[in-house]
């Protein structure tokens, strides 16, 4: 009797390199990159500086950190428990992937767009640009 391990052919994996070793982004969402208390999400909202498109609406303000955090604001205006907990899923993941690109030492607070459709694509490419046009407002306010 064959084991059938032997019998499946091993396919390399693109991901390593010559010598074994992965060379896989940090991709992960660690409670730091959260904001958790209110006292920092009020700090964002008194700073007054936001983006909007058609998805979504980003709050910041600078955080003094050497990365982004993101806080999350899905009211039960956008529909029920279910609908709310995917709002934040998509747009965790969005930020999740897309950390790397965003401006560092900014808090934001992303909420919806009214009447805006759930589409994790258009999340991922709104973040980034909405990220992106508060850190040129709170530079343009430094300056």
């Amino acid at each position: 009797m064959q084991n059938r391990q032997s019998q499946t052919p091993k396919t390399p994996d693109p991901l390593a390199s010559v010598s074994g070793h992965f060379f896989m982004p940090d991709i992960r969402f660690p409670k730091h990159h959260h904001l958790r208390k209110d006292a920092d999400f009020q700090r964002v909202y008194v700073a007054r500086v936001y983006a909007a498109d058609d998805v979504l609406v980003v709050n910041g303000c600078e955080n003094g950190l050497a990365y982004p955090r993101l806080g999350l604001s899905v009211s039960r205006k956008v529909g029920n428990a279910v609908v709310r907990n995917a709002w934040k899923r998509r747009i965790r993941e969005a930020f999740r992937l897309t950390r790397e690109t965003l401006p560092a030492g900014v808090d934001l607070v992303v909420r919806p767009q009214k009447g805006a459709v759930l589409d994790f694509h258009a999340i991922a490419q709104s973040l980034p640009e909405l990220a992106a046009r508060i850190a040129r407002k709170l530079a343009r306010n430094r300056a």
